[in-house]
């Protein structure tokens, strides 16, 4: 077994190595760039070693840099982790060539598989039912619309060698194809140092399912079951789960059967992934192959039971593989949300800056993955788990440089329903601050009654927010319950003031019963009765009993109202209390009778008018500027192109209107609501 391994990523699949390599009792090597000096993954590893600029095509990308690490640490391997060089040919030929293992399948395979268009021609070869589209390589954007016009719109136009949804673009007519075509090829350039791009059938409503295989250097291989990544945003996957709720074992059979046949075709030997698009009869097709390890591997692990991450330590160490298809059982269901640094209230846009606060729920284990003894956190016991994989800390930052991944939180629990509300649970307690992030979008996804029900495709995020998400409208008991709440803990609140210290000893406060709790355009005569176990809250009729150990100060409230569970993040405002609950952002009011009559008549506040500004939506750099002072525009036309995180953002004008000035030119660097350009 290795001694010494360097781990040729960053971030949250970085410690995710690295917490298998220190349970097998191996040392590791991180490596960083200049905005990484402080990166979790460099405090956890034994050794870290700086390879260079912020960018990765100025430093993870860069294989001189990665190999001249190897020499200097002496390691023995390297884990390429996902993205990066985890699927480059060249790199695995250059360990090869140094005598250094690679953490990751064979140099052939990675090229015959890795690679999209060749991996589509050899599924072809192989009698394996593949989506319609142009393997070959497409030279500029007017032959992309040729090939598009001959498949037919719409098509998918794909970065080669992409993965994570970059350089990715949907494109229902020409003009879509020709400014998706060049958008993808500077994507897949900047991201992966490959700007080839492929033209493929834009199949729609289809489900997106995955199969995850270990294949080992002596001939032997396994599906591990599969996993379903249908709710995805811009080719992103957003929520994965296992197993998939549409699958009969039948159709698992097969799928996994074949996609055993297809990596051992290659001679493939390490952890695998196989996808397909699933249509509603349950025929699928072959997507690709990933010749690496996938970001949503934690769901497999949770129902199996085996720590993928030490498969593929074993394998590339010249092991056999441990395992049998008839030891593989699929037990209970697991779900994992990827919390983005992104706002969802802009369009999901791209959010960086420091993390005032980080603080995600307790790591909980149970399930086949505590059984087997590869659980990777050191966590309490129970009957459901609560996983959280992450690469950043409270206080730390997110950077402009790399993807916007906070973290993957997994919950497990025997059934799905249950799996399900483990996840709202821990989404409601994981509390984040300083930066936009998707929080309150993947709470409503899990409210959502086409998810629930498991009946959702991969047109679910396009379908049911068409407009984008501008927060939840929670139902009426549920706001019940939340008022009911606020009042308890404003009355704690208010106890405490009251037993403020050097008063004058003639002017005592009492708190009083009656109170009006004002939230979502509702106001509700509300009286209080407390007691040392908690207090009962009465309005319109309704009793409430509400009990917590919520102390005024603390940001996490967890109650019971009328003994059912309720998970508040709240914040103190003047007279009551921020409050952000499955997706919903409440501003909740309490206040005494004689206030709330004169709150009523309050002006209020309007924002300012930027109806004739183009506002920047989000950190980034100005790639382009398309127009100039004095151009008419129309309605849909392209004003500017954004850079943020890897993903270039187009700009458009809303209206017709006339530039009146430009206040900013490629090359800068924008802040959020920076203003680019005016108009009349």
């Amino acid at each position: 077994m290795f001694k010494k391994i360097l781990i040729a990523n960053r971030g949250e699949i970085a410690c995710r190595v690295i917490k298998t390599a220190r349970k097998m009792g191996i040392q590791t090597v991180a490596v960083y760039s200049d905005a990484d000096a402080n990166a979790l993954h460099v405090q956890m590893a034994d050794e870290a070693v700086h390879i260079g600029p912020a960018p990765a095509n100025q430093s993870y990308i860069v294989i001189d840099k990665i190999m001249e690490a190897i020499r200097s640490t002496g390691a023995e391997a390297v884990h390429p982790g996902y993205g990066f060089l985890s699927e480059n040919a060249k790199f695995a030929e250059a360990l090869e060539a140094a005598g250094v293992a690679f953490i990751g399948p064979p140099k052939g395979a990675i090229e015959k598989m890795g690679d999209k268009i060749t991996s589509k021609k050899i599924a072809q070869e192989a009698g394996v039912s593949t989506v319609p589209g142009y393997m070959g390589l497409i030279e500029d954007a007017d032959e992309a619309v040729r090939i598009s016009n001959d498949i037919g719109y719409p098509v998918m136009i794909k970065a080669s060698a992409g993965g994570g949804g970059k350089g990715m673009r949907i494109a229902w007519n020409d003009d879509e194809a020709r400014e998706g075509f060049q958008s993808s090829k500077n994507e897949a350039a900047n991201s992966f140092g490959d700007d080839r791009i492929f033209i493929e059938k834009f199949v729609t409503q289809p489900r997106h399912i995955e199969i995850q295989v270990l294949c080992d250097s002596h001939g032997n291989g396994i599906y591990l079951g599969e996993r379903e990544c249908s709710i995805q945003r811009r080719n992103q996957k957003v929520i994965e789960e296992a197993p998939s709720p549409f699958l009969d074992e039948a159709t698992r059979r097969a799928m996994g059967e074949q996609s055993v046949a297809l990596a051992q075709a290659v001679d493939y030997a390490s952890a695998g992934t196989v996808e397909f698009i699933v249509d509603g009869d349950r025929n699928f097709y072959f997507l690709e192959m990933n010749t690496r390890l996938q970001v949503e591997h934690p769901v497999t692990e949770l129902i199996t039971g085996v720590d993928l991450v030490e498969q593929m330590i074993r394998i590339a160490a010249g092991e056999t593989l441990g395992l049998r298809q008839e030891d593989v059982t699929l037990t209970g269901w697991a779900m994992e949300s990827r919390l983005y640094a992104e706002d969802p209230y802009r369009g999901f846009l791209p959010s960086i800056g420091r993390l005032t606060t980080y603080r995600p729920p307790q790591e909980v284990a149970a399930g086949p993955l505590l059984a087997s003894g590869k659980w990777q956190g050191d966590a309490p016991e129970g009957d459901h788990a609560v996983r959280n994989d992450t690469g950043v800390y409270d206080g730390g930052e997110i950077s402009m440089f790399y993807d916007p991944m906070i973290a993957k939180l997994c919950t497990w629990a025997p059934t799905r329903d249950a799996a399900i509300e483990e996840m709202r649970i821990a989404l409601d307690s994981f509390e984040v601050e300083g930066i936009g992030h998707n929080i309150p979008f993947l709470s409503a996804v899990y409210d959502h009654e086409k998810f629930t029900s498991g009946r959702m495709t991969t047109a679910f995020i396009e379908e049911e927010f068409p407009d984008g998400f501008d927060g939840v409208d929670l139902p009426d008991d549920t706001l019940d319950r939340i008022a009911a709440a606020a009042a308890a803990m404003y009355r704690v609140c208010e106890i405490r003031r009251a037993q403020i210290s050097g008063r004058m000893d003639n002017h005592e406060r009492h708190v009083g019963q009656d109170w009006v709790v004002t939230l979502a355009d509702r106001a509700h005569d509300v009286h209080i009765e407390a007691d040392r176990g908690g207090a009962t809250v009465t309005f319109d009729g309704k009793s409430f009993r509400v009990e917590s150990d919520w102390t005024p100060g603390q940001s996490l409230a967890r109650l019971t109202v009328n003994d059912a569970p309720l998970v508040l993040k709240v914040a103190h405002v003047s007279a009551g209390f921020r409050v952000r609950h499955r997706g919903a952002d409440l501003d909740v009011r309490v206040r005494t009778r004689r206030q709330a009559e004169l709150a009523r008549l309050m002006p209020k506040k309007l924002p300012p008018d930027t109806s004739k500004m183009l506002l920047c939506p989000m950190p980034g750099l100005i790639v382009k500027v398309d127009v100039a002072v004095g151009d008419e525009v129309q309605e849909g036309q392209i004003l500017c192109t954004v850079e943020a995180m890897k993903m270039e953002n187009i700009l458009r004008a809303e209206k017709k209107a006339t530039v009146t000035a430009i206040h900013a030119e490629a090359g800068d660097s924008l802040s959020v609501d920076d203003v680019i350009m005016e108009f009349e």
